[in-house]
Order: structure tokens, then sequence, then C-alpha cells
């Protein structure tokens, strides 16, 4: 029997018509689209009904209340009595619940870290304070949705695509970009809403990827840019500059002012040239986002695989999305560097059930409606191939949304799944790159943070190549291994950290994906 693991996959897979993830699992997942009476001659399984590409079927008779198993993993319970070769999906596989169990085991697979023996460097941009950055924008930053337009405005007169000589003489800046929000006003002045927002805004203030930012207020509201700057200790300078459009005299006046301030930096921001870094000061947010069933097979894994790579080399990989690892905690609290470590991680998902309870929610709401399509049934199921991406490094810390990651390792950063959410806390955190795995062909960007975009097969590739980074379908086609697929996406993070502009960066996405996490009442 042919199997396959999050580890490696044979080259053989590309003969066979499904795939096997482990020898316990008693569903397979459809390489491609198989109709009723097909005969599968690597399980001994003739199909019954017809199966989508990358979805589920039995291969024995799973009986009603029997745990569904993937990645030898259960990830739900039969719903009705399953029939072997027919389609397990939502119609026949329910959430249920178990113990896990994820306490008693912490730190069981936890081992000690082998430093890389020649370690990787990248063309990196050293600031004057010694932080490395990835890239070099302007910043605008807003303290509340009423002066995200006056931001933009003044963004505007700086855009390459339609003022192209605008940065003309400026070939060493990546742009200048306006990141807004909806939030800032009408919430508790002491409350923990406006302490993520603040906190959120200080990290993409003090990102080392802005050579400078300004700082945009109306006047009046409740997240006063007085206060942000005592309450995070900023100081303001040459690169934080801020003002209100109040105090300017008004919108147009505040978009002069804005526009006169920016000028005055380029000259300086300018000023950089790469030179060569150690590896270690790359930090690199995890995302995945429309994610089907081939995610927890191809590109998870394999970036799993590159953020070995990298933590050996002394890096920083951020593993977030907490409800999209509801399920699977206990394959990350097993390799914790410590009981306390495991402990943090298990308050959040205690914090998680507590909030959806009291939102009248449920945390198997996500999968979405394109990850059900795509051959996802249940949050377990999901949650099993999106861990993958953290690989098999140790975790050693746990940091709530939007706080500094310290560097070096695996570390778990508690975010909503929601994509620009969760990388927004990300980015805030410290990440001067970011990972994203797609198997639907999601369309995001993330300045100042690079954004990849990695294909989970060759199908969203072919359709939507001028959008990707890099294809993983080669591991389900049978051409490549996870390993070697890991060690390419690595490759492509140190270039793309040297300069070399994503697809995501080329369309201009980056700007309306800032989404801090609004937490709290709206009053």
């Amino acid at each position: 029997m042919a199997t396959a693991s999050n580890a490696g996959m044979p080259l053989a897979l590309a003969t066979l018509q499904t795939i096997r993830l482990h020898v316990d699992d008693n569903v397979v997942i459809a390489r491609r689209q198989l109709i009723s009476g097909t005969r599968l001659a690597e399980e001994g399984v003739t199909v019954s009904g017809m199966i989508p590409t990358g979805h589920k079927l039995a291969v024995r008779d799973i009986a009603i209340g029997e745990p569904v198993r993937r990645y030898g993993q259960i990830i739900g319970f039969a719903s009705q009595a399953i029939r072997t070769g027919q389609h397990v999906h939502v119609h026949n596989l329910a959430m249920g619940s178990f113990d896990r169990d994820a306490a008693a085991v912490a730190c069981l697979d936890a081992k000690p870290i082998v430093p890389a023996e020649q370690p990787a460097r990248f063309m990196g941009i050293v600031r004057a304070d010694g932080r490395v950055a990835t890239r070099n924008y302007i910043g605008i930053l807003t303290s509340v949705n009423c002066s995200a337009t006056v931001a933009r405005a003044i963004a505007d007169q700086f855009r390459r695509d339609v003022r192209p000589q605008a940065l003309a003489d400026y070939p060493n800046i990546d742009g200048v970009v306006a990141l807004t929000h909806g939030a800032g006003c009408a919430v508790d002045a002491d409350g923990e809403g406006l302490r993520v927002l603040r906190r959120t805004l200080a990290g993409y203030a003090l990102h080392p990827n802005f050579a400078a930012v300004l700082v945009i207020g109306l006047g009046c509201e409740t997240n006063q840019i007085a206060g942000w700057i005592e309450a995070q200790g900023l100081q303001p300078s040459a690169s934080l500059q801020t003002f209100t459009i109040q105090e300017s005299g008004g919108t147009a006046l505040a978009v002069q002012r804005g526009v006169a301030a920016v000028h005055g930096l380029l000259l300086d921001a300018n000023r950089v040239e790469r030179q060569p870094v150690a590896a270690s000061h790359l930090m690199v947010g995890l995302q995945c986002g429309g994610s089907d069933s081939y995610s927890g097979m191809t590109a998870n894994p394999a970036l799993g695989a590159a953020m070995d790579r990298l933590v050996r080399h002394g890096g920083t990989a951020i593993l977030s999305e907490t409800p999209e690892i509801y399920g699977a905690e206990h394959l990350l609290t097993r390799r914790a560097q410590s009981r306390a470590v495991a402990g943090k991680l298990l308050d959040r998902i205690r914090w998680w059930e507590r909030y959806c309870e009291r939102m009248g929610a449920d945390m198997n709401n996500n999968p979405s409606a394109g990850n059900k399509a795509g051959g996802l049934t249940t949050i377990l199921e999901k949650s099993l191939g999106a861990v993958a991406k953290g690989g098999s490094s140790n975790l050693v810390d746990v940091v709530e949304y939007a706080q500094a990651v310290p560097p070096g390792g695996l570390v778990f950063m508690d975010t909503p799944g929601y994509d620009p959410v969760s990388a927004t806390g990300q980015v805030a955190g410290g990440a001067n790159l970011i990972c994203f795995t797609t198997g639907r062909g999601s369309a995001y960007g993330c300045a100042p943070a690079p954004s990849m975009k990695l294909a989970t097969n060759t199908a969203l590739w072919q359709r939507q190549s001028a959008d990707m980074d890099i294809n993983c379908g080669g591991i389900v086609d049978g051409k490549v291994s996870v390993d070697a697929m890991g060690e390419q996406i690595f490759q492509q993070i140190l270039r793309v950290a040297s300069g070399e502009k994503t697809k995501s960066e080329l369309h201009g996405y980056g700007q309306n994906e800032f989404v801090p996490w609004q937490l709290g009442a709206i009053t």
C-alpha cells in the first residue's frame, strides 16, 4: 500500500488515483475527479458515486459515530453510516468533540535545534539602530478612520503607477503607502480594543521596513496621538512625525502638509544600500487562505520544511490563526520547549472557546465555503493541515496579537483566522516577510512586508500563475518531494528578502489589507 506523509511523498504517487496520508486513515484523497465504478487498485476499493478532485472517500465501512481519520488524526465523526468507496464530506461527517489531552503530552517531542553549518545570507537594509529591513517604504498611518481620506490622498501623490515621475529620483524607495483602518473612536478609552489598536499602530510605526512614518489624526478622536505616543513609549522625531487635520486647518491643508512632509523625507530615505546580512534577521509570518484539501499535503508542509531551515539558520517563524490550529494544538504543545509555553497556547485556545460562546459563534464555522468546495470538511481537518506550516521545530514562545515577537525559533501569535487581520498582527510583531499558501487563489499583499504566494496545486498555478510566486503542486503530481520544495521556498525567501518583487507587490497589493483586530464594544 503506497503511503504519503508530511515528511515527503514518493515520486510513484503520480501513478496513483488517490493519496493516502497515513496507514491508520480510513479515508483517502482523490487526485482527480473519480466516477462511480472506478476501481482503485492501490486501495482495493471501488468508487461509489462521484468524488470531486481533492475530496475524501472511505476505504472501509465507517459506522455512525465512528471517528474519521486523516493524517492519522481524528477530523470528525460519521454523522451517518458510510460505505466503502463513498464520498466523505459535510453530508456525512460532523465535528464532534473528543479529549485531545494536549496538556498531558506537552513537550514530549521537543528536541535540540541543530544550527546550520554555514549560515545563509541575504541582501538586507541595515538601519542606523541595527535593525534589518527587507523593504524601504515611507508609511502614512492614521489614528482614526476620520483621517483615512487625507492619508490616502497624500500617498496617491507618490503612486508610481499613476505618477511615474513622483519617485523617479528615488530608486531605493519602494513606495509611499497609506495604511488606514476603520477604528480609533467610539471605544472605551481604557479598554482592550484601544490597547490592541495602539499596540498594532506602534508595531508598524517602528517597523524596520519603514524608513519614516507620518501619523495623521483628526484631532478629537478617542485615540489621541499624544496618548498613543505616551502609552507606547514612542518618541516623535524626523522619522516619526505626527499632525491632525483640525490643527492643520482642514482637509486640503492637511494633505498639503503631508505631501510636503513626505517630500522632506525622500532624500534621506533614498540613502540606503543593501548589504549581505545573516538570515537570522528574517522574521517570516505564515498564512494560509483559500485553503483546499491539498493545502495540508503540499504547500503547508513544504512551507514548514522551509521554516525548519530558517530556524536552523537563526531566523524566526510566526505561526498564527488560533481558530485554524484548533483541534491540532496538541501537535504544537508536544514540541513546546517548556510546559509554560504549552500552557500559554492552551490558555489562548480556552480564550477562543469562551469568546465564541459569548458571541454565539461556533469554532467550526471555519472552514469557509471555498474551503469546503476544495475538499475540507471540519475545522479539525483544516487545522491539521494548517499547523504543518510551522514545520517540526520547537515552539519557543506564545505572544498575544501584535506583540513584539522574540527573535529566533518558531513562535505562535494569537490572532483570528481572517488573513488580513492575522497578518496585520504578525507584521506589527516584527514580520519582515509573509509566506501565504492558497489552494483557491486568494488575492493578498501586506505592505510594508513583501508577501509570497504559494499555490497548493498545479491547476491553480496554471490558472493564476500571474498571482502566484511558487507552485507546490509538483508534490501531489509526484514530481518533487516536500523537503525539496521546502528548499526551493527557502531560497525564494532569501531572494525576495534581497529585493526581488513578489507577484502581489507587482500588482500593487498591500495597502487595503491593513486590518487591525477590532475587539470590544463600539459605542
